[in-house]
């Protein structure tokens, strides 16, 4: 299996515009409680020149996994190596990984729930005691050979932190959840990387944006590019309120930070579906998208919005999604009362 050992003062393989991606844990916006237990432990693992215990950080995407994942061996001085968990199908696609461990090294699986159980079994004793039984031979020619490992720190990441097992779970040291970030951390965000980009902003401008980020540093970057490259294109340059309301109505992204797929999704519920409650397969199969996208991608920004509720029988809309798609509410059927 290719492996690609990354020092840890650089970007992440995933990174497609590595310079905008924080380096130390003094340049990470947000967070901040998350960010000062973790100086504790590096500088306690430090103090006893110990290995830093396993680290698990869960929460939506976009939120800074990945990046504490390369800022973490920066702080630590080792290097990193990026693993998928839906890329390790069997022990031989993890053992080599382990085998070739440096010492106190950082080893980072990200979407670490969707290893299967064979994989999963092989991180308990390299998780705890350093060490990997193999099984050499077939038959009654069989035999176990233990092999020792470098101490190591095992990052996992997941979005999805209920489908973890309790074995791997509890041993996790450190266990982490990552929370939406602020207009005001978003905006400094945006700041920042505009300087980072050389892009001239208005201090508007970039709230603006900020507004319609989703509450996570990825989508604030992704709307920061668009932007850039429209200012480009089709002003001077310069990013003011106008050209990035411009700009973002060109890309279909509305005042709450909804793109064509959000509303899609409202559409489908509210006009097709009544405003529910239905299940999210008919909601997926209707737009003809995987269930796993709208769920991990686009009903989480909608329920921290307000705009849906998820119901023991399924979603339902609010008010207020009704109110920003402009769509009148249902009328209740004879007998029943309105939700609105």
């Amino acid at each position: 299996m290719a492996r690609d050992i990354i020092l840890s003062n650089n970007p992440s393989p995933d990174d497609d515009d590595p310079h905008l991606r924080p380096k130390r844990l003094s340049e990470m916006v947000g967070q901040r409680d998350v960010i000062n237990r973790l100086e504790i432990a590096i500088d306690a693992a430090k103090q006893r020149e110990e290995v830093l215990g396993h680290i698990l950080f869960d929460g939506p995407p976009g939120l800074g996994k990945t990046t504490f994942a390369t800022v973490i061996p920066a702080e630590m001085g080792v290097p990193v190596d990026f693993l998928s968990g839906p890329t390790l199908k069997a022990p031989k696609d993890l053992v080599p990984s382990l085998t070739n461990l440096r010492p106190s090294q950082v080893l980072f699986i990200d979407e670490i729930h969707r290893i299967p159980k064979a994989v999963e079994e092989y991180l308990y004793t390299a998780m705890e005691d350093f060490r990997i039984d193999m099984i050499l031979g077939d038959g009654i020619n069989a035999r176990t050979h233990t092999f020792k490992l470098k101490p190591f720190t095992l990052i996992g990441a997941t979005t999805r932190a209920g489908m973890l097992t309790g074995p791997l779970r509890d041993r996790f040291q450190i266990r982490e959840h990552l929370g939406f970030y602020s207009l005001q951390e978003l905006t400094e965000i945006i700041r920042r990387n505009a300087n980072k980009l050389k892009i001239e902003i208005d201090d508007d401008a970039a709230i603006e944006i900020a507004e319609r980020s989703r509450s996570t540093p990825r989508v604030a970057n992704n709307r920061l590019r668009w932007v850039r490259d429209y200012a480009q294109s089709r002003a001077d340059g310069k990013i003011t309120v106008a050209v990035a309301n411009k700009a973002l109505e060109v890309a279909e992204i509305d005042k709450l930070g909804l793109d064509r797929q959000d509303r899609q999704y409202l559409d489908t519920l509210m006009r097709i579906c009544l405003g529910g409650p239905t299940g999210i397969e008919t909601i997926a199969a209707t737009m003809n998208t995987a269930t796993d996208t709208l769920s991990d991608e686009v009903e989480p920004f909608l329920l921290r919005s307000e705009l849906i509720l998820r119901t023991p029988r399924g979603r339902v809309a609010t008010a207020k999604a009704y109110d920003h798609m402009k769509l009148p509410p249902p009328q209740p059927k004879e007998g029943q009362e309105s939700m609105f």
